[in-house]
């Protein structure tokens, strides 16, 4: 269950998922320096907008996509305070696949499997980009990119999976319909 997982905050603290019963959770592995690192700023829109619903944002920054996020813990915070002004919650720099992947992401990556890209010219890039990676990449449930996000509703289900390229709009009524 979800709320067996404890994180490790950007402060280095103990962050128990347990903690957050009964709330909408949003799960985002990010990085500082990304095409999407722009969505921080709808994430914290949505944020603003539900937190006071039972909505919780948590930021898992993540360096494993072309080295995206090369600032340490206190940088990242640093730069998505100053230029995003976000106020969710970051933990500290994380893997998100592989040998040294958070357990929480084998965790959600077992209960929300990878479904595409969808479709436009984002989604045709990112599959261009991971084919020449990994030509089976779309049999495997690894995060393909920075800013996949899962939705966990009020019970602790995972209940969506959202690519990078997914629509901001589409989330934005997943969470409306897990409030």
């Amino acid at each position: 269950m979800i709320y067996d997982y404890t994180l490790k905050a950007n402060d280095g603290s103990d962050f128990a998922l347990s903690d957050y019963k009964g709330k909408v959770l949003l799960f985002v592995n990010t990085a500082t320096r990304c095409g999407f690192t722009p969505q921080y700023k709808e994430l914290e829109a949505i944020y603003e907008k539900y937190q006071s619903q039972g909505l919780e944002i948590i930021d898992i920054p993540c360096n494993q996509f072309m080295e995206q996020a090369p600032e340490d813990d206190q940088g990242i915070q640093q730069f998505c305070s100053l230029k995003y002004k976000t106020r969710f919650r970051r933990m500290k720099k994380a893997d998100v696949n592989g040998e040294n992947e958070l357990p929480l992401y084998t965790y959600l990556k077992a209960q929300q499997k990878f479904k595409g890209f969808g479709n436009g010219l984002k989604a045709t890039a990112m599959s261009l980009l991971l084919r020449k990676r990994d030509w089976n990449y779309k049999k495997n449930s690894d995060i393909k990119w920075n800013f996949t996000k899962f939705l966990v509703d009020r019970q602790g289900n995972v209940i969506s999976r959202f690519e990078p390229t997914d629509s901001m709009q589409d989330l934005e009524a997943s969470i409306q319909n897990c409030l």
